[in-house]
Protein backbone atom coordinates (compact mmCIF):
# COMPACT_ATOMS: atom_id res chain seq x y z
CA UNK A 1 0.00 0.00 0.00
CA UNK A 2 1.23 3.46 -0.89
CA UNK A 3 -0.25 6.93 -1.20
CA UNK A 4 0.60 10.39 -2.51
CA UNK A 5 -0.97 13.83 -2.61
CA UNK A 6 -1.43 15.68 -5.88
CA UNK A 7 -2.10 18.88 -3.95
CA UNK A 8 -3.76 19.90 -0.70
CA UNK A 9 -5.28 23.26 0.17
CA UNK A 10 -8.04 25.71 -0.62
CA UNK A 11 -7.12 25.87 -4.33
CA UNK A 12 -7.52 22.16 -5.03
CA UNK A 13 -7.24 18.74 -3.38
CA UNK A 14 -6.58 15.21 -4.57
CA UNK A 15 -5.03 12.18 -2.87
CA UNK A 16 -3.91 9.02 -4.68
CA UNK A 17 -4.10 5.60 -2.97
CA UNK A 18 -2.59 2.47 -4.52
CA UNK A 19 -2.94 -1.14 -3.36
CA UNK A 20 -1.93 -3.95 -5.70
CA UNK A 21 -3.20 -3.11 -9.17
CA UNK A 22 -5.88 -0.67 -7.97
CA UNK A 23 -5.50 3.12 -7.83
CA UNK A 24 -8.13 5.42 -6.35
CA UNK A 25 -8.30 9.19 -6.09
CA UNK A 26 -9.86 10.93 -3.12
CA UNK A 27 -11.32 14.12 -4.64
CA UNK A 28 -10.31 15.89 -7.82
CA UNK A 29 -10.12 19.61 -7.29
CA UNK A 30 -8.10 20.10 -10.48
CA UNK A 31 -9.22 20.19 -14.10
CA UNK A 32 -8.11 17.57 -16.66
CA UNK A 33 -4.95 19.33 -17.83
CA UNK A 34 -3.68 20.12 -14.33
CA UNK A 35 -4.72 16.69 -13.07
CA UNK A 36 -2.73 15.04 -15.87
CA UNK A 37 0.30 17.15 -15.05
CA UNK A 38 0.16 16.34 -11.35
CA UNK A 39 -0.39 12.62 -11.97
CA UNK A 40 2.59 12.56 -14.33
CA UNK A 41 4.78 13.90 -11.54
CA UNK A 42 3.96 10.68 -9.67
CA UNK A 43 4.55 8.45 -12.68
CA UNK A 44 0.84 7.87 -13.26
CA UNK A 45 -1.41 8.54 -16.27
CA UNK A 46 -5.18 9.14 -16.07
CA UNK A 47 -5.91 5.71 -17.57
CA UNK A 48 -4.33 4.15 -14.45
CA UNK A 49 -7.09 5.52 -12.18
CA UNK A 50 -9.90 3.09 -11.31
CA UNK A 51 -12.29 5.50 -9.55
CA UNK A 52 -12.65 8.86 -7.81
CA UNK A 53 -14.17 9.07 -4.32
CA UNK A 54 -15.60 12.49 -3.49
CA UNK A 55 -15.62 13.67 0.12
CA UNK A 56 -18.05 16.59 -0.35
CA UNK A 57 -19.31 19.22 -2.78
CA UNK A 58 -16.96 22.15 -2.08
CA UNK A 59 -15.23 23.21 -5.27
CA UNK A 60 -11.68 22.58 -4.07
CA UNK A 61 -12.64 18.90 -3.76
CA UNK A 62 -15.22 18.31 -6.49
CA UNK A 63 -14.41 21.08 -8.96
CA UNK A 64 -12.56 18.91 -11.48
CA UNK A 65 -14.42 15.63 -10.96
CA UNK A 66 -17.07 15.90 -13.68
CA UNK A 67 -14.68 17.16 -16.37
CA UNK A 68 -12.03 14.56 -15.50
CA UNK A 69 -14.61 11.78 -15.40
CA UNK A 70 -15.85 12.73 -18.87
CA UNK A 71 -12.35 13.18 -20.31
CA UNK A 72 -10.76 10.09 -18.79
CA UNK A 73 -13.73 7.75 -18.35
CA UNK A 74 -13.36 7.64 -14.57
CA UNK A 75 -16.11 6.24 -12.37
CA UNK A 76 -17.22 8.45 -9.49
CA UNK A 77 -18.50 7.51 -6.05
CA UNK A 78 -20.08 9.93 -3.58
CA UNK A 79 -22.89 10.25 -1.05
CA UNK A 80 -26.47 11.11 -1.97
CA UNK A 81 -26.16 14.46 -0.20
CA UNK A 82 -23.00 15.39 -2.07
CA UNK A 83 -24.53 14.54 -5.44
CA UNK A 84 -27.74 16.42 -4.62
CA UNK A 85 -25.81 19.52 -3.55
CA UNK A 86 -23.68 19.36 -6.69
CA UNK A 87 -26.75 19.11 -8.93
CA UNK A 88 -28.42 22.02 -7.14
CA UNK A 89 -25.42 24.13 -8.15
CA UNK A 90 -25.94 23.17 -11.79
CA UNK A 91 -23.45 20.34 -11.97
CA UNK A 92 -24.14 16.84 -13.20
CA UNK A 93 -22.27 13.60 -13.66
CA UNK A 94 -22.83 9.88 -13.74
CA UNK A 95 -22.04 8.51 -10.29
CA UNK A 96 -22.45 5.58 -7.94
CA UNK A 97 -23.88 6.43 -4.54
CA UNK A 98 -22.19 5.31 -1.33
CA UNK A 99 -23.48 5.12 2.23
CA UNK A 100 -21.51 7.20 4.73
CA UNK A 101 -21.25 4.21 7.11
CA UNK A 102 -21.11 1.23 4.74
CA UNK A 103 -17.76 -0.29 3.71
CA UNK A 104 -17.19 -1.35 0.10
CA UNK A 105 -14.35 -2.56 -2.10
CA UNK A 106 -12.92 -1.44 -5.43
CA UNK A 107 -10.44 -3.92 -6.84
CA UNK A 108 -7.74 -4.59 -4.25
CA UNK A 109 -8.77 -1.71 -1.98
CA UNK A 110 -11.24 -1.95 0.91
CA UNK A 111 -12.86 1.42 1.62
CA UNK A 112 -14.64 2.43 4.83
CA UNK A 113 -16.34 5.84 4.64
CA UNK A 114 -17.22 7.74 7.80
CA UNK A 115 -19.21 10.95 8.36
CA UNK A 116 -17.58 14.13 9.61
CA UNK A 117 -18.90 17.49 10.89
CA UNK A 118 -18.41 20.01 8.09
CA UNK A 119 -20.58 22.64 6.40
CA UNK A 120 -21.51 20.43 3.47
CA UNK A 121 -24.57 18.29 2.68
CA UNK A 122 -23.30 14.78 3.53
CA UNK A 123 -19.50 14.92 3.89
CA UNK A 124 -17.40 11.82 4.44
CA UNK A 125 -13.78 10.86 4.90
CA UNK A 126 -12.20 7.44 4.39
CA UNK A 127 -10.10 4.61 5.79
CA UNK A 128 -8.40 2.42 3.17
CA UNK A 129 -7.12 -1.10 3.80
CA UNK A 130 -5.45 -4.04 2.11
CA UNK A 131 -6.66 -6.37 4.87
CA UNK A 132 -3.63 -5.82 7.10
CA UNK A 133 -2.62 -2.17 6.87
CA UNK A 134 -4.85 0.88 7.21
CA UNK A 135 -4.54 4.41 5.83
CA UNK A 136 -6.79 7.01 7.46
CA UNK A 137 -7.72 10.23 5.66
CA UNK A 138 -9.33 13.12 7.55
CA UNK A 139 -9.64 16.62 6.15
CA UNK A 140 -12.46 19.18 6.21
CA UNK A 141 -13.91 18.57 9.66
CA UNK A 142 -14.94 21.26 12.11
CA UNK A 143 -14.35 19.37 15.34
CA UNK A 144 -13.24 15.99 16.63
CA UNK A 145 -15.94 13.40 17.33
CA UNK A 146 -15.65 10.08 19.19
CA UNK A 147 -16.63 8.24 16.01
CA UNK A 148 -13.82 9.88 14.05
CA UNK A 149 -11.40 8.80 16.78
CA UNK A 150 -12.68 5.22 16.67
CA UNK A 151 -12.36 5.07 12.88
CA UNK A 152 -8.76 6.29 12.88
CA UNK A 153 -7.64 4.29 15.90
CA UNK A 154 -4.69 2.01 15.12
CA UNK A 155 -4.03 3.24 11.58
CA UNK A 156 -0.65 2.58 9.97
CA UNK A 157 -0.66 5.95 8.19
CA UNK A 158 -2.71 9.08 8.67
CA UNK A 159 -3.39 12.12 6.50
CA UNK A 160 -4.74 14.69 8.95
CA UNK A 161 -6.10 18.19 8.46
CA UNK A 162 -4.15 20.99 10.11
CA UNK A 163 -5.95 23.85 8.46
CA UNK A 164 -5.07 26.83 10.61
CA UNK A 165 -3.34 28.23 13.65
CA UNK A 166 -5.96 29.84 15.89
CA UNK A 167 -3.94 32.98 16.58
CA UNK A 168 -3.03 33.46 12.92
CA UNK A 169 -6.67 33.09 11.89
CA UNK A 170 -7.84 35.58 14.52
CA UNK A 171 -5.21 38.14 13.55
CA UNK A 172 -5.30 37.48 9.80
CA UNK A 173 -6.89 39.28 6.83
CA UNK A 174 -10.12 37.29 6.45
CA UNK A 175 -13.52 38.88 7.05
CA UNK A 176 -15.02 38.09 10.44
CA UNK A 177 -17.77 35.91 8.97
CA UNK A 178 -15.21 33.74 7.18
CA UNK A 179 -13.09 33.52 10.33
CA UNK A 180 -16.13 32.28 12.26
CA UNK A 181 -16.93 29.74 9.58
CA UNK A 182 -13.40 28.34 9.41
CA UNK A 183 -12.95 28.26 13.19
CA UNK A 184 -16.46 27.03 13.98
CA UNK A 185 -17.70 23.54 14.76
CA UNK A 186 -18.59 22.93 11.09
CA UNK A 187 -15.43 24.44 9.60
CA UNK A 188 -11.87 23.13 9.69
CA UNK A 189 -9.55 21.55 12.25
CA UNK A 190 -6.88 23.85 13.66
CA UNK A 191 -3.45 22.55 14.65
CA UNK A 192 -4.46 22.05 18.27
CA UNK A 193 -7.62 20.12 17.39
CA UNK A 194 -5.64 17.88 15.04
CA UNK A 195 -3.11 17.23 17.80
CA UNK A 196 -5.95 16.44 20.20
CA UNK A 197 -7.33 13.82 17.81
CA UNK A 198 -3.88 12.35 17.34
CA UNK A 199 -3.48 12.09 21.11
CA UNK A 200 -6.71 10.11 21.41
CA UNK A 201 -5.95 7.34 18.91
CA UNK A 202 -3.78 4.28 19.30
CA UNK A 203 -0.50 5.26 17.60
CA UNK A 204 1.75 2.21 17.98
CA UNK A 205 1.33 1.24 14.32
CA UNK A 206 1.76 4.71 12.85
CA UNK A 207 4.51 4.83 10.21
CA UNK A 208 3.41 8.10 8.60
CA UNK A 209 1.59 11.23 9.76
CA UNK A 210 0.91 13.82 7.09
CA UNK A 211 -0.42 17.29 7.87
CA UNK A 212 -2.81 18.35 5.09
CA UNK A 213 -5.12 21.14 3.93
CA UNK A 214 -2.92 23.85 5.48
CA UNK A 215 -4.17 27.38 4.96
CA UNK A 216 -1.65 29.47 3.03
CA UNK A 217 -2.65 32.59 4.98
CA UNK A 218 -3.49 31.21 8.43
CA UNK A 219 -0.90 28.49 9.09
CA UNK A 220 2.68 27.45 8.46
CA UNK A 221 4.25 24.01 8.01
CA UNK A 222 6.42 24.67 11.08
CA UNK A 223 3.40 25.33 13.32
CA UNK A 224 1.51 22.27 12.06
CA UNK A 225 4.55 20.04 12.45
CA UNK A 226 5.25 21.32 15.95
CA UNK A 227 1.70 20.62 17.15
CA UNK A 228 1.66 17.04 15.88
CA UNK A 229 5.26 16.26 16.84
CA UNK A 230 4.52 17.23 20.43
CA UNK A 231 1.99 14.40 20.61
CA UNK A 232 4.13 11.93 18.70
CA UNK A 233 7.27 12.84 20.70
CA UNK A 234 9.27 12.97 17.49
CA UNK A 235 11.32 15.49 15.59
CA UNK A 236 9.05 17.94 13.74
CA UNK A 237 10.64 17.04 10.41
CA UNK A 238 9.29 13.48 10.75
CA UNK A 239 5.78 14.84 10.19
CA UNK A 240 5.09 15.14 6.47
CA UNK A 241 3.36 18.07 4.80
CA UNK A 242 1.01 17.82 1.81
CA UNK A 243 1.38 21.19 0.11
CA UNK A 244 -0.86 23.04 -2.31
CA UNK A 245 1.75 23.43 -5.02
CA UNK A 246 3.61 20.12 -4.86
CA UNK A 247 1.41 17.75 -2.88
CA UNK A 248 3.36 14.86 -1.36
CA UNK A 249 5.55 12.27 -3.07
CA UNK A 250 4.75 8.57 -2.79
CA UNK A 251 4.82 7.13 0.72
CA UNK A 252 4.86 3.38 1.31
CA UNK A 253 2.73 2.70 4.36
CA UNK A 254 5.26 0.38 6.01
CA UNK A 255 8.45 2.29 5.10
Amino acid sequence: MRFASLGSGSRGNSLLVEIGRTRLLVDAGFGPAEMSRRLARLGVVPADIDAVLVTHEHSDHIGGVAACARRFGWSVRLTHGTLAAWRERGGDMAATLIDSHEPFSIGDISVHPFPVPHDAREPVQFVFSDGDRRLGVLTDAGHVTPFMVSMLDGCDALVLECNHDVAMLEEGPYLEALKRRIGGRWGHLDNGAAASLLAQIERKSLHHVIAAHLSEKNNTPALARSALAAVLQCEPEWVGIATQASGLDWRDVLN
